[in-house]
């Protein structure tokens, strides 16, 4: 098939021998078709990474205008929950940010929605899966190189919801030089606070072992620039209270945050975010404009 002027199988799968427990996903792709009902400024498209020597897929959301200008746009790169990886696993977000730009209600951005390969946002080399190395390194310099960006870390941006809650927090606080802000919501930070207690052991139910001070709790205590963070959580979501815990943390380090507790809310992504409204959307400007960007 051919998206966006690149041809591509169907499906490309990213298989594995089988490893010690727990075992690497077997239903992980690469590139995942998007879904019947993906909105109409939503297009996939992929790059080629030299990192896994394979095509990874992509989705992206281009704002009203976007063919018919010459603009330049800041950008987000919204991470997916749930693991494992697959850049049709958030798009439905697009409504939710359209629903505002389209209107005129919020700054026109462009949306990015990654693959975070088979241990969603993290790099997990037992699987040969490098998910925050191939964001950083081959898919925002393709961003930039394809699409009519703001090439700049004073207009880029980091979110995501669950999973890509707790990789948005992580991979901001690891590399600030490449995003001016993060929205981290509804994030399982009781796991990066186990890896940060059981030198990077995760813990159940995962088990997975990530390399030491890789985690939100060690990451946000690293001297010099944050990014700055918009954190929001339901107060019935079962990371509620993992979400105190780490700003709590983060009060201790002196790192300043932005704070949205949804009541009656559990980890839901539509629950969060209709109450949330444009808010994310409107921080993250308010961040690129103190930038001048």
């Amino acid at each position: 098939m051919t998206r966006l002027g690149v041809v591509i199988p169907s499906v490309i799968c990213f298989c594995l021998a089988a490893q010690e427990h727990p075992a690497p996903p077997a239903d992980f792709c690469w590139v995942n078709d998007l879904p019947k009902n993906a909105h109409p400024r939503v297009k996939h498209a992929t790059y080629f990474s030299k990192i896994h020597n394979t095509a990874i897929g992509y989705a992206i959301y281009l704002p009203p205008g976007y063919e018919t200008s010459t603009t330049r746009y800041p950008v987000i790169y919204y991470l997916h929950g749930g693991r494992p990886g697959g850049e049709n696993k958030s798009v439905g977000m697009a409504a939710h940010f359209d629903k505002f730009i389209a209107p005129g209600e919020a700054r026109p951005m462009i949306y990015v929605f990654s693959n975070g390969g088979a241990v969603s946002h993290y790099d997990y080399p037992a699987y040969k899966s490098f998910g925050q190395k191939t964001l950083l390194e081959e898919l925002i310099p393709h961003i930039d190189k394809t699409y009519r960006t703001i090439a700049d870390w004073r207009a880029r941006g980091i979110e995501g919801f669950s999973q890509g809650g707790r990789g948005s927090a992580r991979i901001a606080f690891d590399h600030p030089e490449f995003f001016c802000s993060a929205a981290p919501f509804g994030g399982g930070h009781q796991y990066e606070r186990h890896a940060y207690e059981h030198n990077g052991q995760e813990g159940p139910p995962s088990g997975y072992l990530f390399a030491k001070g890789f985690n939100t709790y060690d990451l946000a205590a690293r001297k010099g620039r944050k990014p700055k963070l918009m954190i929001a959580v339901g107060t019935l979501d079962q990371n509620y209270e993992p979400n105190l815990h780490w700003m709590k943390h983060l009060d201790a380090l002196g790192i300043k945050y932005e704070k949205i507790v949804v009541p009656g809310v559990k980890h839901d992504t539509g629950g969060v975010y209709n109450v949330v409204g444009a808010r994310s959307m409107q921080f993250h400007v308010a961040c690129f404009e103190a930038e001048g960007r």
